[in-house]
């Protein structure tokens, strides 16, 4: 058992190792696109924005080009941002709280929602809404999961006994199916960790 658990943790950090790795090679493809950062400041490279304002497409071009299902559609997808704010002011005032109260880390919401399209010279203002749609919707879901994630690890660190799609980080080093001796001896560990990164993060 002790062997199976170690090969475990093993096979999760080689994971977090290759997500790093896969980090590095997508920033290495920013700065072949003379893409810059400064900490959360997005800028490029001279005349790059220059070549990519000559490929921008005008609004009534673009909106002309696009098909009736996409029209008919877009009120559709822009009718969630209602239930996605509501979402997002209810689960911000949950981690307010509820974290506060057990001591865990409370997540920061900039780690998940950003807004850095805009900067590109090739969107027009509809499709540059677009992208800040999409950039709230999808970073707000990360949001939830993270946060929903550090509740679990509190409340719940078990794995389930069928496969889980796309787990976050945290749920390869819970307690294994069945392991009522473990469950019972470390649920105060896991607790624990959640309370160290809260110290971590308001000294760091």
């Amino acid at each position: 058992m002790t062997i199976d658990i170690q090969r475990m943790q093993d096979l999760a950090h080689e994971i977090v190792r290759l997500q790093g790795e896969l980090d590095r090679e997508i920033e290495n493809r920013r700065r072949a696109l003379g893409v810059e950062l400064t900490g959360r400041i997005v800028g490029f490279e001279h005349g790059v924005l220059d070549a990519q304002r000559r490929l921008k497409v005008s609004v009534l071009r673009f909106v002309a080009r696009s098909d009736l299902v996409s029209i008919v559609t877009a009120p559709v997808i822009y009718s969630l941002i209602v239930p996605l704010v509501i979402v997002d002011l209810w689960v911000t005032a949950y981690q307010a709280i509820c974290f506060r109260a057990y001591g865990i880390a409370r997540v920061r919401r900039r780690d998940y929602i950003m807004f850095d399209r805009a900067h590109l010279g090739y969107l027009n203002r509809l499709e540059a809404l677009n992208c800040a749609f999409c950039s709230y919707a999808n970073g707000l879901i990360g949001f939830v999961r993270e946060v929903s994630s550090r509740t679990e690890q509190y409340w719940c660190p078990i794995k389930h006994a069928l496969r889980v799609s796309d787990p976050l980080h945290r749920y390869y080093a819970f307690l294994e199916y069945g392991d009522a001796d473990g469950y019972r001896a470390r649920l105060a560990e896991f607790r624990d960790r959640l309370r160290e990164r809260e110290v971590a993060d308001r000294t760091a």
